[in-house]
């Protein structure tokens, strides 16, 4: 992990694309803004760690009912 010190109003840049910038330092709360072409899907952690879980759980969900289909085609 790259770990990087900015101060508000500072900004990092990713791949060329992407500009990550401290908007406001308040406490223990900073507030970002990511400029990122239209095309790049940008999600808070918490979020992506649920669709990746409800994927996940899709998949099984299919199997479970493949496995189903099978039985009932013997």
């Amino acid at each position: 992990m790259l770990v990087l010190t900015r101060k508000k109003g500072e900004s990092i840049v990713i791949q060329n694309n992407i500009v990550v910038t401290v908007l406001s330092v308040e406490g223990d709360i900073i507030k970002i803004g990511i400029s990122a072409p239209k095309d790049i899907d940008i999600y808070r952690k918490e979020i992506f760690d649920a669709i990746q879980q409800n994927n996940q759980n899709a998949v099984m969900d299919l199997e479970t009912i493949q496995k189903a289909m099978l039985g009932f085609q013997e």
